[in-house]
């Protein structure tokens, strides 16, 4: 096995190669002046099983475009040099929020994104809590493993929660199957029955609007469960929805931290109690540093990705380790 991690994920693909009990591997990212970059593997790759780490979240430091291409030469190069297999591992994925089309003419970029993969002769992806599971599985036609973070936060709803009767909510239509499946899980771990809620939400021209709300919150430990946390504008409509119904105390939880601009409204509001993410993109760490009065907590995610990699190497079961039943 050869796994890289790219500038930019480095911090996360040492966490994984500590699982792995390996090192990370040698490799050279160059940046020319006028924006062109070029990444080669500094030890050789022929014949190899080859992993390649890298979120595509857009920072100061590179956009979402530049990541994203970085990562699909680098794996080109590795299938050139004789790898035998190259998995891209992106944990978070660019270009998955726009799946259909929703107005005239519009861009279905997330199968755009799959076919530059493809043409780079990448053999499989992985990714985690994508935006719209069964658009990424027919987006791609080289194998594609989604793994998720329910088992993750699980426990740490428990916490929170205390004695509170608990309910998963979902701040808009599209992610109501999302926060179903996270509520069948703290189900079966904790013999309790939990609630469920959702809102109505619909954008256009990026104006949101919708004004339904479903559930029942009142004196309940709302958590909010979301796939990311972009401006933080869809969770903050949630809490405040929930709290003028009575919940006692709202959380919001999401895999990927972006919190772009706006997020400090976010983080400044009291009608959250807790914000959690993953460290699945280095925006969440830097966001933490930024706001350190933030009530903002990261969880490691290195373990996850570590095991996966582990199992797809071996190969084992993907299955058994995210929970899904036979």
């Amino acid at each position: 096995m050869r796994f890289f991690a790219l500038k930019g994920s480095e911090q996360l693909g040492a966490a994984v190669a500590q699982v792995l009990s390996i090192e990370l591997d040698p490799h050279e990212e160059r940046d020319f002046e006028d924006g062109e970059h070029k990444a080669r593997p500094l030890v050789s790759v022929r014949g190899r099983d080859v992993y390649v780490l890298h979120s595509l979240a857009g920072s100061g430091s590179a956009s979402a475009n530049d990541r994203l291409c970085k990562l699909l030469f680098f794996l080109a190069t590795c299938k050139e040099n004789g790898a035998a297999r190259a998995t891209a591992v992106v944990p978070y994925l660019a270009y998955a929020r726009k799946d259909r089309q929703t107005k005239a003419r519009d861009p279905v970029t997330t199968r755009y994104v799959a076919q530059l993969f493809e043409a780079m002769g990448t053999d499989r992806i992985v990714t985690l809590d994508v935006h719209n599971f069964a658009a990424f599985q027919n987006a791609f036609r080289c194998e594609s493993v989604h793994l998720d973070t329910r088992k993750l936060f699980a426990p740490l709803i428990g916490k929170l929660a205390g004695d509170l009767p608990v309910t998963i909510f979902s701040p808009d239509g599209g992610g109501v199957k999302r926060a179903q499946l996270l509520k069948e899980v703290l189900e079966a771990e904790s013999d309790k029955e939990i609630g469920f809620g959702f809102m109505e939400k619909r954008r256009s021209r990026n104006v949101v609007s919708g004004e339904l709300f479903a559930g029942d919150v009142v004196d309940n430990a709302v958590f909010i469960v979301d796939d990311m946390i972009s401006t933080g504008g869809t969770m903050l409509r949630a809490a405040l929805a929930c709290r003028e119904r009575g919940a006692r105390t709202v959380h919001a939880i999401a895999t990927h931290g972006l919190f772009g601009k706006g997020a400090e409204m976010l983080f400044g509001s009291q009608a959250i109690d807790r914000i959690t993410v993953t460290d699945s993109v280095d925006s969440a760490a830097l966001a933490k540093a930024r706001h350190p009065q933030a009530p903002l907590d990261i969880l490691p995610i290195g373990r996850l990705i570590g095991k996966a990699i582990r199992r797809l190497h071996t190969p084992g079961s993907i299955s058994d380790l995210i929970g899904i039943d036979d």
